[in-house]
């Protein structure tokens, strides 16, 4: 009976160390992509990126007014496409930094812009 306890304890904490690490190179495999948005414009023109897992941290640099940040597929710019864990998590107020959740994209020409700022679509390809 004794053995039978131990050997359930050691298999739990074997799970617990095997959910952690999958957790932890999760994380690790996230990349954030700094933007910056200025009046009426992202200071980055155009992205390349290769296939992952991204948060966008998106900069409100001198704007008077709240920013916030879209991600849509090249062509399809309409609310249906946008892709809706790019968005900020909430709204960027000005001289502050916001965030989006994780975005995992694949290959294929995206476009980012601001309807807040508004600024003009730049080009996103992930490679």
């Amino acid at each position: 009976m004794k053995n039978l306890i131990i050997g359930i304890f050691l298999i739990a904490i074997n799970f617990t160390i095997s959910a952690q690490d999958k957790m932890m190179k999760h994380d690790a495999v996230t990349k954030t992509v700094a933007l910056e948005q200025t009046k009426g414009e992202f200071t980055q023109k155009a992205i390349t990126l290769s296939e992952g897992t991204y948060v966008f941290e998106i900069a409100n640099v001198g704007i008077d007014h709240e920013v916030g940040f879209v991600l849509a597929p090249k062509g399809k710019t309409e609310a249906e496409n946008h892709i809706k864990e790019a968005y900020v998590t909430a709204v960027v107020p000005t001289d502050t930094k916001g965030h989006s959740n994780k975005v995992t994209l694949k290959k294929g020409e995206y476009v980012y812009f601001c309807p807040l700022n508004p600024t003009p679509q730049y080009t996103l390809i992930v490679k």
